[in-house]
């Protein structure tokens, strides 16, 4: 690791210690969504006309609806009826995922693009454990989509910083040397502030680890296997990990020798449901 990484990450790492990183916080949209779907009580009129005060929102929630995502009978026209359709908790999931979109932007060009191109990964990775887990889990889809679109939440307080630091932000090799160390244990952290459950504030920090020991398939699971299918056939290192004996394909039943059969089965769903999440 060069000087400049290794200053810059202990600098992040004293901050996060003394409670003096900023760290990047939910829309108001989806804290809202989230407070009131959490309430027993809550109908689907009340989640509705929440939903209904932010137009971009309801427009892309109605989409997913309407996709092989959620495979409705009829098209839907309406926000309550795909609300009805999603459920209140699927709902719930989908706009904090969705919100978190807006936070993936930056004012310089460097850091901007940067941003667009995490966001556009966790939408990929989201998709691919979205339809993993409807396919070879027990596990909730909608739990597997917002696994998939915070597990780089990390990469955000580590960027911004940057923005704030000529020297980082003109040393490529520098700056990915510290996204590539932090942003694990920076996005847990970050979800743990954020109240998320235990079962995905641990995603970020495990996604990576190719040792990860579960007693079954779990969100870490679909995410790190999603993860290496993002990469599969290309010259990144995550490209070339050797998938046999992986603790997470096979919690998940994909066989060493038919995993890239069984994937490519589900290549159109998959694609369907990353171009539902795209605006």
């Amino acid at each position: 690791m060069s000087n400049l990484a290794l200053q810059v990450k202990d600098d992040i790492v004293a901050q996060i210690k003394n409670d003096q990183l900023v760290l990047p916080t939910l829309p108001e949209i989806a804290l809202r969504v989230r407070e009131i779907a959490e309430d027993a009580s809550t109908t689907i009129p009340q989640l509705t006309a929440m939903i209904a005060q932010d137009p971009a929102l309801t427009a892309r929630i109605i989409k997913v609806t309407n996709s092989p995502l959620i495979r409705t009978s009829a098209p839907v026209t309406d926000l309550g009826t795909a609300i009805s359709r999603l459920g209140i908790d699927f709902t719930s999931n989908l706009c904090i995922g969705l919100a978190m979109e807006q936070m993936f932007q930056a004012t310089h060009d460097i850091i901007d693009k940067r941003m667009r191109q995490c966001w556009s990964r966790a939408m990929e990775v989201a998709a691919t454990s979205q339809v993993l887990a409807r396919h070879y889990t027990k596990l909730q889809p909608d739990q597997a989509l917002l696994a998939g679109l915070v597990h780089q939440i990390g990469m955000l307080p580590i960027l911004s910083y940057a923005e704030d630091h000529e020297d980082l932000l003109h040393d490529s090799l520098s700056l990915d040397l510290v996204l590539e160390k932090l942003h694990p244990t920076l996005g847990s952290y970050i979800l743990r502030s954020w109240d998320f459950q235990p079962d995905l504030v641990m995603v970020p920090k495990e996604y990576l680890n190719l040792q990860h020991a579960a007693e079954s398939a779990d969100y870490v699971d679909l995410v790190q296997v999603a993860t290496l299918q993002s990469y599969a056939g290309t010259d990144h290192p995550l490209g070339r990990v050797d998938r046999t004996g992986l603790g997470s394909f096979q919690r998940l039943g994909l066989d060493a020798d038919e995993e890239a059969t069984q994937l490519e089965a589900l290549a159109d769903e998959m694609d369907a449901t990353h171009s539902a999440l795209n605006r």
